[in-house]
């Protein structure tokens, strides 16, 4: 007997159909062995040795494996193809010569790219042994993770209170995403006009054209700035004549975009489908590990964490075969297309992401999966296939036109172009919004010296906008660009940003909260060179190099910790004041931004002679008077939007005005208040307010969605079979539907502003089917089952919010998280997390044994000592404290996870 270890359950369920009764596969569940959450996991001073501790879930599993190997005729370790699987499969062998579950069996590493019969049994004839260099570029990557996280982060509690973590590539994410925010908020808008001409050809067919220059000076788009220029050039036109100056009409090809890597993956995704990374990976986690296609099990895509963009030679056949097929010769290219990576630090030892069969069609197989895997599972094969297709040829053309009049002249250029031959584009395009796209946008015909009569002039006032903040997809692109981090990381990065409440995701966009951004100023100040990108990036080719056998880990490991052993030294006399006066430096664009009528930012709205400047408190940092005690004014850091600042709160200490009400003309306000931040209209003893639903951010709400919260309940429709109204709203107990007097809950509170009368006629159906008892409500979603306890995990909707479920333990989301982007792993971690902290209960029929008495102290001692610990306590109970708290910062120990987070 053989024995086989993968990582999944889902995997291993595959591989055993496919290798038949000679081979027992069995799975580890990811990791099975992590540094310990305590000081000296790694140990500089003893050369970077490293102690593991096996996870407390996986030492049963690993039992069990070493059950299976004594008896076997050989192990084969068939985990993943990258980094992680290779430390997987040498975790899984270190422990097993642990238990002496060896002894002349032979031990075969093989790899495969796709889960399918083919390549599983292919890579069975072709075995090697582990990886040394893969694993000890693990080890490195390993080491310096925790290094950071467990030295860093206690420097930041001390000297910054309210912190929670530091991570090595999470920090420098942060800053991407805090230094994108402060450009917005330093932004100076520049005002530009633009001057279009409407024009007519002598066969009356319109067209417009813009002004490019005037007297012999050409113009840009911002050069005209003023609109006293526009009115001048505008007055110019309307006496000119005009005629065509010149018409250059020439081919464009466009060629497709490459195959599908991890990265470009989760920004399409994102574009296209609106998941997120995380959601991203799960969904293309599932298609990879094999899905019941027809009463087969059967990976339909290859591996997705890869930065290759080649495709294998059996895959680029099958495609070339469905173009044929599917679209004709005309689309099909003579030789088939070669792509190269253009990302910093790329490792190209996998293929780009594809459909491991070409012939199944996104039709024929999505009546086997859900919807969010039919769709991913579409956009990756028309990826693919699209990228072997035809270029796209477009014929651009740009007419040159001359206006005179007046003894001036003006240069105005139409450009417009059409598709000649649509190549791949007749499968696939991105189509996204920031694409400058002018397919379709046909130009009449024209010829040099043709006369044109005008039909309007028309000037408009414009002034430039800010960059935009990032989307998942816009920084993980970024990221990628500048050789931080691996995207096989990105998914995981982002959450932890998303987890400690660094970032919210509003609208995709990425918004770095307060706490998020007094990290980054300490960090900037004071380990600047630890989230330079340059430094990053440059950590991240010496990780690969470890990978080639270029360089050895423990070289790259002392050289890292020499310079950053000294930097942390370097804080230990650093007192609280002083990093309080240069995050306030760094940070004040963002809490002392200028007013609009030039007054100090500084100066203290309530007595006036007071400077405003950062404080620390309690709870964290905020902003406060230098008169302090005598003045008491004080404010939270983002400063209010310039209407006032007043200590009374009638518009300012924390009031921030988002505009006014078009229907009463009063201003629109967010407050904070006793139980939470909510919205009021005007003033007065009974005003309209409306709180703001769980995850939804006070700092970043705008008027257009106040007004719809302010407008709560909101009419969906009339019900079918009753003829009554459906109403949606918020409540005391979230979101729902409301029906005759009946209520359902909604998932979100996003729904209440889209849910229609089709899906709001389903929710109550649902509710109703379920009785009025107190029953379990139904799943919103299911995860499968549990991996080390077994049994089903879901995530429902309860009388509090949205939890996750296993057998009687029930966890609450964190605040803020969608339930639908929760995976397996989130919910594993959230219920260990629950099951740690309730005590256990007394078994049924037996009485609690009672505490023993505490011998009486005397009066003094108790004073003069703390108070002892309950007797009652369990050492179980101390347990579950202890593993909560120590889950609060960097130094905590991560949940079993199936990847690296990279963070």
């Amino acid at each position: 007997m053989n024995v086989v270890i993968v990582e999944s359950p889902a995997k291993a369920k595959t591989i055993n159909k496919y290798l038949g009764s000679d081979y027992t596969v069995l799975a580890s569940y990811g990791h099975v062995r992590d540094l310990p959450a305590k000081d000296g996991s790694v140990r500089p001073d003893e050369d970077f040795a490293m102690d593991w501790e096996v996870d407390g879930k996986a030492a049963k599993r690993l039992s069990d494996i070493a059950q299976a190997v004594k008896g076997s005729d050989k192990l084969i370790l068939a985990t993943d193809p990258d980094r992680e699987g290779e430390a997987i499969s040498w975790h899984v062998l270190q422990v097993l010569k642990e238990k002496r579950a060896l002894k002349s069996q032979p031990v075969e590493r093989v790899v495969f790219n796709a889960v399918t019969k083919q390549a599983v049994l292919d890579a069975m004839r072709n075995p090697r042994i582990i990886d040394a260099d893969l694993v000890d570029a693990y080890l490195a990557r390993r080491a310096l993770d925790y290094l950071v996280g467990f030295t860093l982060s206690p420097v930041l509690w001390r000297k910054l209170p309210g912190a929670r973590s530091a991570g090595r590539v999470q920090s420098v994410a942060l800053r991407l995403i805090c230094d994108r925010e402060l450009e917005i908020e330093t932004f100076v808008a520049q005002e530009y006009w633009s001057i279009v001409a409407r024009l007519a050809t002598p066969a009356a067919e319109e067209f417009d054209a813009r002004v490019v220059g005037f007297s012999g000076q050409k113009l840009g788009r911002l050069d005209v700035k003023t609109g006293g220029e526009a009115t001048r050039i505008k007055e110019m036109l309307e006496r000119a004549s005009f005629r065509v100056a010149g018409v250059e009409s020439k081919p464009v090809r466009r060629n497709p975009f490459p195959p599908f890597t991890t990265s470009t993956l989760q920004q399409a995704a994102n574009y296209a489908l609106g998941l997120s990374a995380s959601r991203t990976m799960q969904t293309a986690q599932r298609l990879y590990e094999g899905v019941d296609i027809g009463g087969e099990t059967v990976g339909l895509i290859t591996y997705m964490r890869t930065d290759g963009v080649q495709i294998a030679p059996e895959g680029i056949a099958g495609i070339r075969k469905v173009i044929g097929q599917d679209f004709g010769d005309k689309y099909l290219p003579e030789r088939p297309r070669l792509y190269e990576t253009k990302a910093k630090n790329a490792q190209e030892a996998h293929e780009a992401i594809r459909p491991t069969d070409l012939s199944r069609r996104p039709r024929d197989v999505a009546r086997y999966l859900d919807t969010e895997q039919a769709r991913l599972y579409e956009l990756i094969w028309k990826r693919a296939v699209a990228s072997q297709m035809e270029a796209a040829v477009l014929e651009r053309t740009t007419v040159d036109i001359v206006a005179e009049g007046g003894g001036e002249r003006c240069d105005l250029r139409a450009t417009g172009s059409v598709v000649r031959f649509d190549g791949f584009l007749a499968l696939y395009s991105e189509g996204r919004d920031d694409e400058e796209d002018e397919e379709g946008r046909r130009l009449p015909s024209m010829k040099e010296k043709d006369a044109l009569a005008r039909r309007k002039i028309t000037a408009d006032q414009h002034f430039t906008e800010p960059p935009p903040r990032f989307t998942e997809a816009t920084l993980v692109k970024k990221m990628e660009e500048l050789g931080i981090g691996r995207p096989s990381t990105y998914a995981a990065t982002l959450q932890v940003l998303r987890d400690r409440e660094y970032v919210v995701l509003d609208k995709r966009r990425l918004i770095p909260q307060d706490k998020g951004r007094l990290v980054i100023a300490f960090l900037e100040s004071f380990f600047q060179r630890y989230v330079e990108y340059g430094f990053t990036a440059d950590l991240e080719e010496s990780l690969d190099k470890i990978s080639a056998g270029e360089l050895s880990w423990k070289d790259v490991l002392r050289r890292f910790w020499q310079d950053f052993h000294a930097a942390i030294e370097g804080t230990r006399e650093l007192r609280v004041g002083q990093v309080l006066e240069a995050i306030d430096t760094l940070l004040a664009p963002h809490i002392f931004p200028a007013k609009a009528d030039g007054a100090d930012p500084r100066a203290c709205p309530s007595c006036g002679g007071g400077r405003l400047s950062l404080k620390l408190g309690k709870f964290g940092a905020f902003i406060g008077c230098s008169n302090y005690p005598e003045c008491r004014f004080t404010r939270q850091l983002q400063a209010s939007n310039g209407e006032g600042d007043g200590a009374d709160g009638s518009a300012g200490d924390g009031v921030r005005v988002l505009g006014t009400d078009p229907a009463t003309g009063q201003p629109v306000t967010v407050r904070p208040g006793r139980f939470g931040p909510y919205l009021q209209v005007g003033e007065g003893e009974k005003p309209k307010r409306a709180s703001l639903p769980k995850g939804w951010d006070a700092a970043t709400i705008d008027l257009e969605r106040a007004l719809a919260l302010l407008d709560l309940p909101r009419e969906v429709g009339t019900h079918p079979e009753t003829g009554k109204p459906i109403q949606a709203g918020i409540g005391r107990f979230g979101p729902f539907v409301l029906h005759d007097g009946k209520y359902a809950n909604l998932p979100s509170a996003e729904e209440v502003f889209t849910v229609g009368i089709n899906r709001a006629v389903a929710v109550l159906a649902e509710k109703a089917s379920r009785g009025s008892g107190r029953s379990t409500p139904a799943a919103l979603k299911e995860l499968g089952e549990h991996p080390t306890l077994g049994g089903p995990v879901t995530v429902r909707d309860g009388r509090y919010g949205a939890y996750v479920s296993h057998g009687k333990v029930n966890a609450t989301l964190p605040k803020g998280m969608d339930p639908q982007s929760v995976g397996m792993d989130v919910a594993v971690a959230l219920l260990a997390e629950k099951a740690g902290k309730t005590p256990a209960k007394p078994v049924r029929g037996r009485a609690a044994k009672p505490a023993a008495a505490a011998p009486a102290k005397p009066k003094s001692d108790a004073a003069a000592k703390p108070k002892a610990v309950p007797a009652a306590k369990s050492k179980a109970s101390a347990k579950g404290d202890k593993a909560t708290a120590a889950s609060s910062g960097a130094a905590a120990k991560p949940a079993p996870r199936k990847r690296a987070s990279g963070a």
